[in-house]
């Protein structure tokens, strides 16, 4: 088993956006603390916490940001999508407007974001009982499935899903820094010729001269 240590090592920006009240916060302390406070604090404008993650070929250290969904911090949250690797969209199963909202978000997602940034959409608390909800997990996955993006059904209180909504963003975000890191490293080729030589070109030529 290869050394953590050694591992190439990358950074990114994960963004969570949605309306208020929604659980993003919720999410993000279930996540990076293991822990659920039944006592709901708006967040004010901009909170992050930092998340180390190893996989098998690498380590992904993550700024998992969590914005205010209040409409007064609408130009802050909007600034903070650029530079973002991965966007978590949540809506609440027990509030039609934030999943009616949820349209927008991906609109701003899309305006201020290169369009290969990673998306997943999340249907929070599904611990609800049936006659709570608003919003059937059939809606859900349509509008995922509109948007060509995984969806996830989670509860920050009952710990449902939420490691694996976030490590499943975490692994898309991880395989594109690599892919990108891999398309840096190759040789750029202007009208069919390499911009640099071939390295056993050099090396010919060292041992000639």
């Amino acid at each position: 088993m290869m050394n953590v240590s050694k591992l190439p090592e990358y950074a990114a920006k994960l963004l969570i956006v949605g309306d208020s009240a929604v659980g993003k916060t919720s999410m993000l302390i279930r996540y990076t603390e293991d822990r659920f406070s039944s006592t709901h604090l708006s967040t004010v404008g901009i909170d992050f916490k930092v998340k180390r993650i190893s996989f098998d070929d690498s380590v992904l250290q993550m700024q998992i940001w969590d914005t205010a969904g209040q409409e007064r911090f609408k130009n802050l949250t909007t600034a903070y999508f650029k530079g973002s690797h991965g966007i978590i969209l949540v809506y609440s199963c027990n509030n039609r407007d934030s999943f009616t909202h949820i349209t927008n978000w991906i609109k701003q997602a899309n305006s201020n974001t290169p369009q290969n940034t990673c998306k997943i959409l999340v249907a929070n608390k599904c611990d609800l009982d049936e006659n709570d909800r608003f919003v059937t997990t059939e809606e859900g996955k349509k509008l995922a499935a509109e948007q060509n993006i995984p969806f996830f059904e989670t509860s920050a209180k009952w710990d449902v899903n939420i490691k694996e909504a976030f490590g499943h963003i975490a692994t898309m975000i991880k395989d594109q820094l690599i892919s990108k890191s891999d398309e840096a490293e190759r040789p750029i080729s202007i009208q069919g010729k390499l911009q640099k030589k071939d390295l056993s070109q050099i090396e010919a030529q060292n041992k000639c001269c």
